[in-house]
């Protein structure tokens, strides 16, 4: 044979497939054989560990029932025992003992891991032990002489006894684990405060104890709604208040402080932040239970960011009126590769639709949201249609294929500066494409139809803004004239989406800076992108047609001391990083607003949900009038934003006393 061929065949190479076939060549990509080999001889092992272990704990059983029979009849009769009493219990002993031992066998007792006992152990080892005293009663009675019937007390003290002992074994693993052994083997750690007096917080503290990896040593914890000093939560004591932290520090030398996410809202969240920095110690945050519930035992625990310092009470959802109106539906979401939309799609997939119909017309954004959501879906589909919302074709084919029960519009050009150099694309995508999407969901009949507007839209100065103000215009005066509930939600910033302010600074701390704001005196309000599509989902179940929904943003956060406390959290001085301030940017405001003057608010159900009631548009007026901007989206952009005026007369340029200094610097970044 030669070098570098597999033999001949008919006078010509034979082929390695020929060889495959025949069996003398593994498959491609087959596992060795000595991998596999050793795979099965390793699986062995852990079937053989695994059943000695099983083994030693029945024997180990078997000595216990044995001990607790004994002392069962001990209790009940005193030593010496009476003959009678003796001779009952070896005749029954071999029985009672075959029966605990196969019933806790059945039970899966032998099978679980004792380092790691919980109550629901405690309440299978009660169940087993129930269990096991009805059987045995049952053999006595109907199997058993009458001469050698076992005592009833003796079956129950058997019963109690058997649950105390074997509760108390096997509690003593978990004792020694995260008591006895720490004890034995104090941590020199890190001095710490934990910051919580909840359930949770106090078995966090002890979890935190117990694990020798972390280098934190809980000298106490922190109260956050006024717990009184001296009390205890577990073994640990209540130090004092949150705000008391520098003194408390002080007092017992500690190093760092630890909050698991959400304990603190964002406000006394900052404050917190700042006393910290202030007194030198290190603020750590710890996830909340259900982010650290990913198999692993270890505690994680990591810098604090800025969404902590900007977190509000978590929201708390109508699940039920959610799920009457998304359960079995169709539901549809337009720009579901953007921040909102794909978490709009989330969020709804945990209301278990009929089917998710993803669409957007950036593919890889899309078969991105469809890659990720598709594995999570038990009984709903996951279908993507690449489309363009003013494409009154298109989505007429999409409409008229899945007719859709709920659509939530968040299709939308959003970027300030962008759109005042784009004018006539901002109308296309945001007033064209919200009046086909609300006419072919009026016409195919779509139960809910919610616009995702932006507080850009009151009293707007930008394109961006009057091109939604337009939208909410038209989708609010057809809900007047349709059977489709029309709603609008509006809000404000959200925090971390796509080219928001928040990525761009942590791109400007990576290079060193400068941070570039506009204006010392810009503020915003900012909400979390989950927050947001929750928010939505909400208003979309309460909405009966007409509401504008404004969420609650909270207080107004000012852009300069966001930018100071990213510099912060990136580990830096405040002075390391230069502020650049550059100036009002064309159709941008100091301050943004939620409502319009002549919009009514109203409370409603929901405390983080206000609906603002609108004057009544007429829908033949406000059609004539987008058919008239669409026409003229091709023409000058002065002849688009005159047109646009006329539909909104508060569009207007910032005031004069919203006019920015001149651009400056206010600190120049330290060398090193």
């Amino acid at each position: 044979m030669m070098k570098g061929t597999y033999g001949k065949v008919n006078g010509k190479p034979r082929s390695a497939s020929l060889d495959r076939a025949a069996g003398t060549l593994p498959a491609p990509h087959a596992e060795p054989q000595p991998a596999r080999r050793s795979a099965k001889v390793h699986l062995r092992k852990r079937r053989l560990a695994r059943r000695l272990r099983s083994l030693g704990l029945g024997l180990m059983h078997l000595v216990v029932f044995s001990l607790v029979y004994w002392l069962a009849f001990f209790l009940r009769f005193d030593l010496p025992l009476p003959a009678i009493e003796v001779s009952v219990f070896w005749i029954t002993l071999p029985w009672v003992l075959a029966v605990n031992l196969a019933v806790f066998h059945l039970a899966g007792y032998y099978d679980t891991w004792w380092p790691h006992v919980t109550f629901a152990d405690l309440i299978a080892l009660v169940r087993a032990s129930i269990l096991s005293l009805l059987v045995i009663t049952a053999i006595d009675y109907f199997l058993c002489d009458p001469g050698a019937r076992i005592p009833r007390t003796v079956l129950i003290l058997n019963c109690v006894l058997g649950v105390l002992v074997l509760g108390t074994v096997r509690c003593s693993w978990r004792l020694c684990r995260e008591h006895l052994w720490p004890a034995l083997r104090p941590k020199e750690g890190r001095r710490t405060l934990l910051v919580g007096t909840d359930h949770a917080s106090g078995v966090l503290a002890h979890q935190i104890q117990s694990q020798t990896e972390l280098p934190y040593q809980i000298e106490g914890i922190l109260s956050t709604d006024g717990g009184e000093p001296g009390k205890h939560l577990g073994h640990f004591p209540i130090l004092g208040h949150v705000q008391d932290i520098k003194e408390i520090a002080a007092t017992y030398a500690i190093t760092d402080v630890l909050v698991t996410a959400g304990v603190l809202p964002g406000k006394p969240l900052r404050h917190l932040a700042n006393h910290c920095r202030e007194a030198g110690l290190n603020l750590k945050i710890i996830p909340a239970l259900e982010d650290r519930l990913n198999g692993d035992a270890k505690i994680p625990v990591r810098n604090i960011e800025i969404n902590d310092l900007l977190r509000r009470e978590p929201v708390e959802l109508d699940t039920k009126a959610i799920g009457r109106l998304i359960e079995g539906a169709t539901v549809m979401v337009t720009g579901a590769g953007g921040s909102i939309g794909s978490e709009i799609c989330r969020q709804v997939l945990r209301f278990n639709p009929r089917m998710l119909l993803l669409v957007g017309r950036g593919e890889n954004r899309i078969f991105e949201i469809e890659q990720e959501l598709a594995p999570l879906s038990k009984s709903t589909t996951v279908c993507a249609r690449i489309a363009d919302v003013a494409d009154r074709g298109r989505m007429e084919t999409v409409f008229e294929e899945y007719r859709p029960d709920v659509v939530f519009h968040a299709a939308a050009h959003k970027h300030v500066p962008l759109m005042e150099a784009n004018v006539g694309e901002a109308v296309k995508n945001n007033v064209s494409g919200t009046g086909c999407m609300a006419d072919l969901a009026d016409r195919f009949g779509t139960k809910s139809f919610v616009l995702i507007s932006t507080d850009k839209a009151v009293r707007p100065c930008s394109v961006m803004g009057v091109s939604k103000r337009v939208a909410e215009q038209y989708v609010l005066a057809l809900s007047q004239e349709s059977s489709t509930r029309f709603s609008v939600v509006r809000f404000g910033n959200v925090l971390g989406s796509a080219c928001s302010v928040v990525p761009i600074f942590q791109s400007q701390i990576r290079h060193g800076g400068p941070i570039t704001i506009t204006d010392p005196r810009m503020t915003r309000y900012f909400m979390t992108i989950p927050e947001a599509s929750q928010l939505v989902l909400q208003a979309a179940a309460m909405g009966r047609g007409g509401e504008i929904f404004v969420l609650d943003m909270g207080e107004p956060v000012r852009i300069l001391d966001l930018a100071r406390d990213m510099i912060r959290l990136s580990g830096l001085p405040e002075n390391a990083i230069e502020i650049a301030f550059t100036g009002l940017r064309p159709g941008e405001k100091l301050r943004e607003e939620l409502y319009s003057d002549d919009e009514q608010t109203l409370p409603t159900s929901h405390p983080k949900l206000q609906a603002a009631h609108h004057r009544p548009y007429v829908l033949s007026k406000v059609r004539q009038a987008i058919e008239g901007l669409q026409r003229a989206v091709n023409q000058p952009e002065q002849t688009i934003r005159q047109m646009l005026r006329q539909m909104v007369p508060e569009f207007q340029q910032p005031n004069s006393d919203e006019k920015s200094p001149p651009p400056t610097r206010l600190a120049v970044r330290s060398t090193p």
